[in-house]
């Protein structure tokens, strides 16, 4: 197989992708030889993504509205691969936050999923969304960090309802990324690339758009319903243990 061409005669839509990791996928499925709909609620910056693509089309998709998603995908002639990506930025009222949160990063998944999977089981195609290592320990913001773990809930369940159909179903939980988002905070992404993560940096869109085409892929032909952590090593060590470890151990000598 032609590794640049996995995606080619392939359509694969992904939300969100007007900037950060849904962009990045973008032009890595594009690169890739897949006809990408980059769709983002901010119509402006998804044209400004899909410019830039050999074979691309922007449109304005609002994932919290069902109608919305269903002119957007209903109306596709095909479809091979979904990428769950939008989600909703922190909010500072908490009781808005958890509605949006839920809105937007947990059901604008499900919208999507539900009206793509009929174009997915007649094309054999794939699901690939975007969670969150905030899903599997305490990183901060309760509202996010539970819609994202209901989102790896989501992933089985539509993994074992998708899969008679051969529709593939995962999930991707990240670690800290820099996208446009920690724009103005880049001295804190230093910090943490060199205090709290093993392989020494945060990551970078790119490297979860990597992870993303290869779920996506004919590689990934047996893999369905599994969360795959793109974290540079945060959750596997601890390294904050090891170092109290070795700070007391050298008193003790």
């Amino acid at each position: 197989m032609d590794l640049t061409k996995r995606f080619e005669g392939r359509t694969a839509l992904i939300t969100g992708a007007g900037s950060g990791i849904g962009a990045a996928t973008a032009r890595r499925l594009a690169a890739e030889g897949a006809r990408v709909l980059v769709t983002d609620v901010d119509e402006e910056s998804a044209r400004t993504v899909a410019a830039d693509l050999p074979n691309a089309t922007a449109h304005r998709l609002d994932v919290t509205d069902r109608q919305s998603v269903d002119e957007v995908i209903g109306g596709l002639p095909a479809l091979h691969v979904l990428v769950n990506n939008a989600f909703v930025p922190f909010v500072d009222d908490p009781d808005d936050n958890w509605r949006r949160q839920l809105h937007g990063t947990l059901l604008g998944a499900v919208h999507c999923s539900r009206a793509a999977l009929p174009h997915l089981a007649a094309t054999g195609g794939a699901v690939v969304t975007i969670g969150s290592v905030n899903a599997e320990a305490d990183f901060g913001d309760h509202a996010y960090s539970a819609a994202k773990a209901a989102l790896g809930s989501y992933t089985r369940t539509l993994a074992g309802e998708a899969a008679p159909h051969g529709v593939r179903v995962n999930q991707i939980n990240p670690g800290t990324i820099a996208t446009p988002s920690w724009a103005g905070r880049e001295q804190a992404l230093a910090a943490l690339g060199a205090r709290a993560y093993p392989l020494g940096r945060v990551g970078t869109p790119d490297d979860i758009a990597a992870a993303v085409a290869f779920l996506a892929s004919p590689d990934a032909a047996w893999i369905t319903g599994t969360t795959l952590r793109v974290d540079g090593g945060l959750m596997a060590v601890n390294r904050h243990f090891r170092e109290i470890l070795d700070e007391a151990e050298a008193e003790d000598a």
